[in-house]
């Protein structure tokens, strides 16, 4: 059985589905929602309703609000258009779903109790789109915020699994949001020890030099030119009650601060939104909050490879060459290739368990934007039957991932006259495709291993949430991870 949801504080609130859902009651009064994709759905209104839709040349295929009123005058209903486009004999879009369409209406209804008038195919995934698409974040607006609409849920399964995803994407996306000056690598293991105590999970770190002692050599390289001491962060959980011989599942992700890219610097433009550089450890919190919430019976581990990636006397340079955590050592080709260094480590430690499944996360390569834009992010395994249920399991959540190849014959451009590998490529061809593959040697020992280099962030405003910070997949690994090992 679900717990109910509870998500550490952020910035935002402590519980981002708390604002959004009510529970269901039967003798309360809320303002119907009917999502119209046909004339036939238009039939199932009044008729007052149906000659005041007609009179406001309302359409199906219209994706905005119209508000019918009542006799009194009150908000009696909304309806809104749902039909999607015709294919034209093409694959339908995969994002072109009335359960999506649900998350437009959140920012455009004035305040209220609401429900759906209308019966969807995916109720779950119809509750989630409302609480993501009224995702706000207001840690830095003065004065009050606005009182936003509610939905009514009626209590069960579906309302404790939207609450976990809805507060987990919350958390995550707050986490991305908050500037880096708010941000740094003790902020993020704040945020990883309140996510902790909520859900009774183990947390340490391995901070500054204790790094190097620790052998975490890469990661100490990383983030010691930064006054904020570089650090490797881990939470381990599982179900109270539960056999300890339970699935192992490890989550790594990235967790740069900042990324100036070092001493090979990136421009002003590259900088603007490196606050998004810790992308990959936001999206592993998220992704942990869900699985926790909802007691997935699994041995959860997570690391973050948290640091800030800045320029000072004591930089690592490029042509440095150092001996990671595995052993292998690493020639710098590219100190604005960090993500790739201070993974590796984290890497290497979760290896040595031989997890079931060990997932990575990172804000990796601008390649990966390059081939598939910011909504599609890639992923990468071996594995046959993981790749299948992965990008299967995204399309279901509305949280799309694609697959690119593990392309072995692409590791000779890792290869390094002076040391064990090269942390970039001779050239500018296959930069996701490098990186990952650079990822790789440093697993060796767990049963499945996937990838996912994600953008970390919305460019623009969509119905699943506005412009900003977005943990992509980690709905779609939540979802994996109940269903695989349930």
């Amino acid at each position: 059985m679900a717990k109910k949801s509870t998500a550490p504080t952020s910035g935002n609130s402590a519980s981002a589905a708390a604002a959004v859902f009510t529970s269901h009651d039967a003798s309360a009064k809320t303002i119907p929602i009917w999502f119209v994709a046909d004339a036939m759905a238009l039939a199932a209104l009044p008729p007052t309703h149906q000659a005041w839709l007609t009179a406001q040349a309302f359409k199906p295929t219209q994706r905005k609000p119209f508000f019918l009123p009542a006799p009194d005058g009150s908000l009696a209903g909304v309806v809104i258009g749902c039909a999607m486009p015709p294919s034209n004999g093409r694959p339908a879009d995969p994002m072109a779903r009335a359960e999506l369409v649900v998350g437009m209406l959140p920012p455009l209804l004035p305040p209220g109790t609401y429900s759906f008038a209308t019966e969807f195919k995916d109720p779950q995934l119809a509750a989630v789109s409302w609480g993501l698409g009224a995702y706000r974040f207001r840690r830095y607006k003065s004065g009050d915020s606005d009182p936003v609409p509610k939905l009514a849920l009626a209590t069960g399964a579906v309302a404790a699994r939207a609450h976990a995803i809805v507060d987990g994407t919350a958390l995550g996306r707050d986490l991305i949001n908050t500037p880096a000056s708010d941000m740094g690598p003790a902020e993020i293991e704040d945020a990883a020890r309140a996510l902790a105590t909520v859900h009774g999970a183990k947390i340490s770190s391995i901070v500054g030099d204790d790094l190097l002692t620790s052998n975490f050599p890469l990661i100490h390289a990383v983030g010691r030119a930064s006054p904020r001491a570089p650090r490797l962060i881990d939470l381990r959980w599982q179900p109270s009650g539960k056999s300890t011989e339970l699935p192992r599942v490890t989550l790594v992700g990235k967790g740069i601060a900042f990324d100036t890219g070092g001493l090979d610097l990136k421009p002003s433009s590259g900088m603007l939104i490196m606050k998004k550089d810790m992308g990959g450890a936001a999206a592993v919190l998220a992704a942990a909050h869900m699985i926790m919430a909802t007691n997935v019976p699994v041995r959860l581990r997570v690391l973050i490879a948290a640091a800030e990636n800045s320029v000072a006397g004591n930089s690592f340079r490029p042509l440095d060459v150092i001996k990671s955590r595995a052993g292998l050592t690493v020639e710098i080709g590219n100190t604005d290739a960090e993500g790739r260094l201070v993974l590796a480590d984290a890497l290497a430690l979760a290896d040595e368990e031989k997890p079931d499944l060990l997932l990575t996360f990172a804000t990796l390569t601008g390649a990966a934007r390059v081939a598939l834009g910011p909504d599609l992010p890639p992923f990468f395994t071996d594995d046959e039957a993981l790749a299948g249920q992965i990008a299967a399991t995204g399309l279901a959540v509305a949280d799309p991932v694609w697959r690119l190849p593990f392309w072995s014959a692409y590791e000779a451009g890792l290869e390094s006259p002076v040391a064990d590998l090269n942390n970039v490529a001779d050239g500018p061809f296959a930069g996701a495709v490098i990186a990952a593959l650079f990822l790789r040697k440093f697993v060796k020992n767990a049963c499945s291993f996937a990838h996912f280099d994600i953008y970390g962030w919305r460019p623009a405003p969509k119905p699943l949430g506005p412009k900003g910070g977005e943990v992509n997949g980690a709905r779609a690994v939540f979802e994996l991870i109940s269903s695989r090992f349930k």
